[in-house]
C-alpha cells in the first residue's frame, strides 16, 4: 500500500470509528446556543487557528450564530502577547468580550491543552475561564484530548490509527466535523452557493 491509499484507508478508518453519540450532543448543544442568542467563540492554535478563522464564517453565514475567533484579529492577539505574554491571550480576549453562561467555546487542537506539558497554553487559560462563568464548551480534538476532553459538554476525541498521522488526520476531521454540524438540517439556516446553482 502507498501512502496515498493508507492515507485515505486511515480517514476511512477513522470515519467509522467517530463517536457519533459526541457529535449529536454537539447539535443539540449549538441549537440551545442560538435558542438563547449566545455567542460561539472558535479557539485554536496554528492549524486550530486557520480552521477557526473558516469555521467562524460558515457558522454566521450558514448556521446564523453568532460567532468569533481570537485569533482573526492579528493586532490583538500580538499585542496581547508581547505585553501580557501568550498564556493568557485568549483568556483576556474573552473576558473583553464578556464571555458567560449564555455563550460557547469551540476548541479545534490536536492536544486539547495540558499546562503541565506547556502545550497550548492559552486554550488552558481560556478552557478555565469557561469553567469559571459556566459557558458551554465542546471540541474536537486529537488522542486523548487534553484539557479539552477533560472539561468539555460534548467533545469529539479524533481516534489515533497511525501515531506519524496524529496532527493531519485530527486536523482534517475538524474541518469534517464542523461541516457536519452546519450542514446539519437542524442547524444549516442558509443554503450553500454550489448546492443552490443549477448544473
Amino acid at each position: 500500500m502507498n501512502f496515498t491509499q493508507h492515507y485515505l484507508q486511515s480517514t476511512l478508518e477513522i470515519a467509522q470509528k467517530l463517536d457519533r453519540t459526541a457529535i449529536e450532543r454537539m447539535v443539540r448543544l449549538l441549537i440551545e446556543l442560538r435558542s438563547k442568542q449566545g455567542r460561539l467563540f472558535i479557539l485554536g492554535v496554528g492549524g486550530g487557528a486557520g480552521h477557526a478563522g473558516h469555521a467562524v464564517c460558515d457558522f454566521r453565514k450558514i448556521a446564523g450564530i453568532e460567532a468569533y475567533a481570537p485569533s482573526d484579529n492579528v493586532s490583538e492577539l500580538t499585542a496581547r502577547t508581547n505585553d501580557e505574554g501568550w498564556e493568557t491571550t485568549y483568556a483576556e480576549w474573552l473576558k473583553t468580550s464578556r464571555l458567560s453562561e449564555r455563550d460557547m467555546l469551540l476548541v479545534f487542537s490536536v492536544g486539547g491543552g495540558d499546562l503541565d506539558r506547556n502545550i497550548s497554553p492559552n486554550l488552558v487559560r481560556a478552557l478555565q475561564h469557561a469553567r469559571e462563568v459556566k459557558a458551554k464548551i465542546i471540541g474536537v480534538v486529537g488522542r486523548d484530548g487534553g484539557m479539552t476532553a477533560k472539561v468539555a459538554d460534548a467533545c469529539v476525541v479524533v481516534p489515533t490509527v497511525d501515531e506519524k498521522l496524529v496532527t493531519a488526520l485530527t486536523e482534517s476531521y475538524q474541518a469534517v466535523v464542523w461541516h457536519l454540524l452546519i450542514s446539519h438540517p437542524e442547524i444549516q439556516k442558509a443554503s450553500m452557493k454550489w448546492e443552490g446553482v443549477a448544473k
